[in-house]
């Protein structure tokens, strides 16, 4: 089952409000979003399981080891899970739910009408005493139209967090914690601070997966809004700010360019090396998360880590401030 609160046309004028905002700005910039039609979900299933990318194997070293933790501190009886995707790493906690007993409903929240519907059809045939909904939309805008719940955990998985600057994190926990009643839960994964010879070649692989990752985002443009990007011009770069504490992944222009996107008559010019950054991906230390997450209104009740101590998982609790 789907409910559907966001149309192809939507997206369309999403996307054609991003670049245009994006390609105007300086520095410029394109939200990582667009990375993800087919082929670029294709990629980064494919990065997750290079030998860099040690995100997606930590976090799920901390669920196959706390997910009968997590099921027994909840008690959780509906599962929402946002920017779902497949819902692999989910399974490990709806099997510890299901183990408990507790859990009758699992939403999944995604933006891609296809993904969820193959997902929700997967779930459904897996996991066939649940109730599986998918929710179609945006992550922040359409959290109102998630089901009410009774004692709700909401699972945001993956660092996916650290893809939004801090007012946006700001904005999405305060959202998010508006549609959850007192002691509903949110469970989020956190990509921590560390070395720049580990961090950087998780965004700069040797095998060039991320690099063909970056570069989706021109196709997506010129596909979509019949743009004319030299995506052999650009360069995929992996840059650790030290400041803010953040990878931004850019692409380089390698020469003096000129871009017209037609679907919005608009021509951008590019000076050989400017870069366009098309995502950062913070990475936070455990006083910040929990400073964050008070800040909208969740107390930190746990927080679990993997034995290297590269990623995290918070288990934190709605509360009135």
């Amino acid at each position: 089952m789907l409910d559907i609160h966001i149309e192809e046309h939507d997206i369309d004028r999403q996307l054609r409000a991003d670049v245009a905002l994006g390609l105007a700005a300086e520095p410029k910039w394109l939200p990582p979003k667009w990375f993800y039609d087919a082929r670029g979900s294709e990629l980064f299933e494919e990065i997750t399981r290079l030998p860099e990318y040690y995100p997606t194997r930590a976090e799920r070293a901390i669920l196959t080891e706390r997910a009968a933790e997590i099921a027994l501190l909840t008690e959780a009886k509906t599962l929402v899970e946002l920017g779902s995707g497949s819902s692999e790493k989910t399974r490990l906690l709806l099997d510890a739910f299901q183990r408990r007993g507790t859990l009758g409903a699992f939403v999944p929240l995604d933006v891609s009408r296809t993904a969820l519907a193959e997902a929700v059809a997967a779930l459904t045939a897996d996991y066939p005493e649940l109730s599986v909904r998918g929710v179609v939309g945006d992550m922040i805008d359409d959290l109102r139209h998630l089901p009410d719940g009774d004692n709700r955990v909401v699972a945001f998985l993956g660092g996916t967090i650290g893809n939004l600057v801090p007012s946006e994190r700001a904005m999405f926990l305060s959202a998010l914690r508006a549609v959850l009643g007192e002691g509903e839960w949110l469970l989020v994964g956190t990509d921590l601070v560390k070395d720049p010879a580990v961090l950087v070649p998780a965004y700069d692989d040797a095998a060039g997966v991320t690099a063909a990752f970056n570069h989706n985002v021109l196709h997506v443009v010129n596909q979509r809004l019949d743009a004319d990007f030299d995506v052999d011009a650009f360069a995929h770069v992996a840059v650790w700010d030290p400041a803010q504490e953040w990878i931004e992944m850019r692409l380089r222009a390698t020469t003096a360019q000129r871009v017209h996107v037609k679907a919005l008559d608009l021509t951008v010019e590019f000076a050989a090396g400017e870069d366009l950054r098309t995502e950062i991906s913070a990475k936070f230390r455990r006083e910040g998360v929990e400073a964050e997450l008070a800040a909208s209104g969740f107390a930190l009740r746990h927080w679990w880590t993997d034995p290297q101590g590269l990623f995290a998982v918070s288990l934190a609790q709605a509360v009135t401030v």
